[in-house]
């Protein structure tokens, strides 16, 4: 049994999960399902990002202690995770003492043994929507290009990591496909960022400015790890490093880090810097999704178009928003959601395609006694490659194809005018084309496959429509 360790982003806690937000959600679970179904043991993480400072200015213009806040969000985002059918097996939050702080000071303590920290007195300007300092060159009018802000101009003194040292080594490593980053877009802006010129990043806060929140710098009470650094650790920290080796080794490296567009460089650059200072093996693979918009603006609180994944899932169902998002969005591109596009793809693929002839098959073999054996359990040719290079709109196009291919059959077979032997051998084929669209729709469509394989074995039975009409 191979392992396949793999996580998404971990994010602040100082807002909601949005609905844009379960796009990287199923995406991960559709891929830990693939490798279960492969007989790999695998191992889902995510966490919390609780050391950042918009997460205090947060729980203050709330009105909330600092760990109350926290606390609340952090189950928040915890809970949705599992509201949206995806079982974390590790949620590593950044405000733990016993399985976070110690690991992040090992993680420290390595870069610094290996000369790549040292202490500066700096100036810059500081975006807290990103937790990071901009260079004029990264700001549009002065203003933050995703958060639309004016940094703030900061200057202290605090600990810096020797980025720049990696410059050569990280390009090569990217180059080479040694350390493999996909889609192929998101490749190229990695090594575009590295090939200007990388600089040496600060990594730690004075406690005045990080409000006294966050891992103490080691052998510095007067300094505080700064976000980045302290919440990338948290794919370390998760699985035992700095308190259980044994099971460290046993996961790391991690076989997919699975993040958004904004925060590409953090995870291909930063990230794998940090880990060659610190003398321990690179991600195999990380893969950086697009956006989605609500009719083509980034959703966000500020915008006020926020849509929380719950409204959606109440109104038409877990597995129909997890279609929409696997089927309309592109690996490299953004996608767009609304109501009426959604209310399209679910009437057109899942209430008219899927669920209608799940129930036309269903009930003529109820009318002809048909009892099914088993199916045979195999992928469709191409389905693997596509789920392998993440286009999953392009695997469920083939199981698409499928249902087309069913129907086509239905309607030149006419098996409702046929008897006896003849109806039986039509409806049998057609049964184990149902079960091998339902195999092949277990990682995307876990419920629905798992309802219609059920209904599909033994005594054939027909059912309320799977996805009704809208």
């Amino acid at each position: 049994m191979k392992k396949f360790y793999l996580t998404t982003a971990i994010p602040y806690v100082n807002g909601l999960p949005h609905v844009g937000h379960s796009l990287e959600y199923f995406q991960a679970d559709t891929i830990r399902r693939y490798h279960q179904i492969n007989g790999d043991e695998t191992l889902l993480l995510s966490g919390a990002d609780e050391n950042a400072l918009k997460n205090v200015q947060a729980a203050e213009k709330e009105g909330l202690p600092v760990q109350e806040f926290l606390d609340r969000n952090s189950k928040i985002w915890h809970d949705t995770y599992e509201f949206l059918g995806v079982h974390l097996d590790v949620f590593q939050r950044g405000s733990d003492k016993e399985k976070h702080w110690p690991g992040v000071q090992k993680l420290w303590k390595l870069c610094k043994g290996n000369g790549d920290i040292y202490k500066n007195k700096y100036a810059g300007l500081y975006c807290v929507g990103c937790e990071s300092f901009k260079t004029e060159v990264e700001l549009v009018d002065g203003h933050c290009s995703i958060h639309q802000t004016k940094p703030d101009l900061v200057k202290e003194e605090n600990y810096f990591f020797k980025l720049s040292k990696y410059q050569k080594q990280l390009t090569a490593l990217i180059e080479s496909n040694e350390l493999k980053i996909a889609p192929a877009n998101k490749r190229q802006e990695a090594l575009s960022f590295i090939k200007s010129g990388l600089e040496d990043f600060s990594i730690s806060r004075s406690n005045e400015r990080a409000k006294g929140i966050g891992v103490p710098v080691p052998e510095d009470p007067t300094q505080k790890v700064y976000v980045w650094y302290d919440a990338l650790a948290i794919y370390l920290t998760g699985i035992g490093f700095g308190w259980n080796e044994e099971n460290f080794k046993k996961w790391w490296p991690a076989d997919l880090h699975i993040i958004g567009k904004d925060i590409n460089r953090f995870h291909t650059v930063y990230w794998p810097a940090m880990l060659l200072s610190a003398g321990l093996p690179l991600p195999k693979q990380i893969l950086i999704h697009g956006f989605v918009n609500l009719k083509g603006e980034k959703i966000s609180k500020s915008a006020g178009n926020v849509i929380l994944p719950q409204d959606i899932v109440k109104k038409y169902g877990l597995e129909s928003l997890r279609y929409f998002m696997l089927s309309q969005i592109p690996i490299d591109a953004d996608g767009d959601f609304t109501d009426e596009r959604f209310k399209e793809v679910y009437n057109g693929d899942m209430a008219n395609g899927l669920g209608n002839l799940v129930s036309r098959i269903a009930k003529l073999c109820e009318q002809n006694n048909i009892e099914a054996s088993s199916g045979a359990n195999v992928w469709c040719a191409g389905l693997e490659k596509f789920i392998e290079e993440f286009k999953f709109n392009e695997a469920i196009a083939i199981i698409r194809q499928l249902i087309t291919e069913a129907d086509k059959k239905i309607n030149e077979e006419k098996p409702w005018e046929l008897s006896g032997e003849k109806a039986k051998s039509v409806l049998e084929d057609l049964v184990k084309r149902i079960q091998t669209i339902a195999f092949n729709l277990q990682p995307f469509l876990p419920q629905t496959a798992e309802k219609i394989l059920k209904q599909f074995s033994g005594e054939i039975k027909s059912a309320p429509s799977l996805f009704p009409r809208i």
